[in-house]
């Protein structure tokens, strides 16, 4: 029953006129006839192939046991973050999941964006510099005592980050905003400053970058791109869930801590996580389509928040001098 229900589960994910035999064959590299067996239940899957099979088509087998309203599923956790070198491998790890995926024909990705997507600030711009700064300050305990100034990321890192934020330009994306999306990044520039990690020369000059990356994804908007939407929401909390959708599978990323995420392929769990990203959609305003009014004020909204915060450091910058 076990073995029956296991392949019919591994069936279901394969595309359509795939055959089994051979999807099992090539996951266990087996013979034909050996897999033959395996899908005709003649012969017995051994742990060690349950595993192998479980792990490549990312099901839980707890969930072949179900006999309550609970439901298992399989995830993959990526490590904790702990150094720059770590960091640079979270970023070539995150461009080789995700790599395979958006390579795909009519793939996309639907983004709730919680915060700033990462995609944005992972770069060679001091707003990219900023933010790895923090994720450091954050992560690394020898990044204690340095300041902004003292902070130049490797080259490597550069390297990783830029090539997985390529992989987010000319994609088929849909993201979903609040005004508050940008405020955590205002809190930290705040809150830096205050702390005398950053001057305020440097403060400012991060200021400014935001409002460019507001005003980029606001010609973004303005251009009417088919493979750009950004959809406002100011009654939905977002958390920064990203699902991947292609042809033949989806993936979703739920945060776990600070840059650490869950991935699941889990078939169930990712159509469910779109059904509800599709009903936030609904609650929410499409920009791209909206009147020139709505998109300016939204976007308005946004300047003024970074204009305000400007305008606090400046103040201080004057009370320093008297």
């Amino acid at each position: 029953m076990f073995q029956s229900k296991f392949l019919k589960e591994i069936q279901s994910q394969l595309p359509q006129n795939t055959s089994l035999i051979d999807a099992i064959a090539t996951s266990l590299d087996i013979s034909y006839d050996a897999a033959h067996r395996r899908t005709s239940l003649k012969s017995k899957l051994s742990i060690d192939e349950c595993i192998i099979l479980a792990r490549s088509y990312h099901i839980a087998l707890d969930g072949l046991f179900e006999t309550t309203d609970k439901s298992y599923i399989s995830v993959e956790k990526t490590k904790h973050i702990h150094n720059e070198n770590e960091l640079e491998a979270y970023f070539k790890n995150s461009y080789e999941s995700l790599l395979p995926l958006l390579q795909q024909t009519d793939s996309r990705i639907i983004y709730s964006a919680k915060d700033i997507p990462l995609f944005y600030t992972i770069g060679d711009d001091i707003l990219s510099r900023f933010k790895t700064y923090v994720w450091l300050k954050l992560l690394d305990n020898s990044f204690n005592t340095k300041t902004f100034e003292q902070f130049s990321p490797s080259v490597g890192l550069i390297k990783s980050a830029k090539a997985l934020r390529s992989l987010y330009q000319d994609l088929n994306t849909t993201e979903i905003w609040d005004i508050t999306t940008i405020n955590s990044t205002l809190k930290q520039i705040h809150f830096y400053n205050q702390a005398g990690q950053i001057s305020n020369t440097d403060a400012l000059e991060l200021c400014d970058a935001l409002k460019r990356l507001i005003k980029t994804i606001s010609e973004r908007v303005d251009a009417l791109s088919t493979q750009y939407k950004l959809y406002y929401n100011e009654l939905l909390l977002m958390n920064n869930n990203v699902l991947v959708s292609t042809p033949n599978q989806q993936s979703l990323y739920v945060p776990f801590s600070i840059l650490s995420y869950y991935l699941t392929s889990d078939a169930i769990t990712c159509k469910q996580a779109e059904k509800y990203l599709n009903q936030q959609l609904q609650h929410s305003k499409l920009l791209n389509t909206s009147g020139e009014k709505e998109q300016r004020t939204f976007f308005n909204r946004m300047y003024a928040k970074v204009d305000a915060l400007k305008q606090l450091i400046s103040a201080t910058q004057i009370l320093d001098f008297e």
